[in-house]
């Protein structure tokens, strides 16, 4: 049993495709998060009130997941073995620092609730296992940069100990107005194509 790579998306640049296709945004009175979720069609209020790097995470994840080639199979899973292991550098450096900053006026000191929520990296991986009832493995490891090499055997190595049959791997990162994402989708399978290798990660991972 090998694990083939279903479909991926890529944000970069301000601009974003799925498996290789452009999406066409409209940018006009609105940021680019929330361009991608208007082009989607997502309905889904809970968006509006997350931090950047959790936008990004549910935005990616959305994109990854209500495309065709994930949509027509998923439901084929248990959802205690759909698996969500992702990588970023920066943490949630935005959000820990307007949390500081919403204490560090010892006249006006008021932690903030809704910023202090978001001050771990992994509640983006909480976001999307509850809007997609995921209940796998789930991790989030933190490198200077994407490191592809470590994401593939470690998630390989979920698949051949059966913890999972399905996972979204890959990267994302968010800091002020810069995202970088690139998302995935892998399954197990007795193919050859489309394995889940560094090589093949890396000519998609553009």
């Amino acid at each position: 049993m090998g694990v083939e790579v279903v479909s991926y998306i890529r944000i970069k640049d301000h601009k974003a495709w799925i498996n290789g296709e452009a999406l066409n945004l409209d940018f006009s009175a609105m940021s680019f998060l929330k361009a991608i979720y208007k082009d989607l069609g997502l309905k889904y209020p809970k968006f509006y009130k997350m931090d950047e790097l959790s936008k990004l995470g549910f935005i990616a994840s959305e994109m990854l997941l209500q495309n065709n080639n994930v949509k027509s199979i998923i439901n084929d899973f248990k959802q205690d073995k759909i698996g969500v292991i992702l990588q970023n550098s920066d943490s949630t450096i935005d959000v820990d620092s307007n949390f500081y900053d919403s204490i560090l006026d010892e006249q006006k000191h008021f932690p903030s609730p809704a910023l202090f929520v978001y001050t771990l990296p992994n509640i983006v991986l909480g976001e999307i296992s509850i809007r997609n009832k995921f209940k796998g493995e789930n991790a989030l490891f933190v490198f200077q940069k994407y490191n592809m090499t470590f994401g593939v055997d470690y998630i390989n190595s979920l698949f051949e100990n059966n913890k999972i049959e399905a996972c979204v791997g890959g990267w994302f990162n968010a800091n002020s107005e810069n995202y970088d994402a690139f998302l995935y989708f892998a399954k197990g399978t007795n193919k050859q194509e489309n394995a889940h290798t560094v090589d093949n990660i890396s000519k998609i991972y553009k």
